[in-house]
């Protein structure tokens, strides 16, 4: 018997439902499904505030720090 089986997955199924009953797996459904919806709205806002490269004036510094080279022998 493999993770293939469609009976194992069945099993698993109803052993899950009457563990945690039907009303807890819809509200564990739903919170799920917003989290994943809050996710892609703020993935859409992260990119809306960021400048295109081609908006950018010249000569705009880049973040971070510059350390100097050391020569390795």
């Amino acid at each position: 018997m493999g993770f293939e089986s469609i009976w194992h997955w069945l099993i698993v199924l109803i052993i899950v439902m009457l563990i945690f009953g039907t009303k807890k797996l819809r509200n564990i459904g739903a919170d799920l499904g917003g989290a994943v919806k809050g996710f892609k709205e703020g993935m859409k806002e992260g990119t809306s505030d960021k400048p295109d490269a081609a908006q950018r004036p010249e000569g705009n510094i880049i973040e971070g720090e510059i350390k100097e080279k050391s020569k390795s022998a």
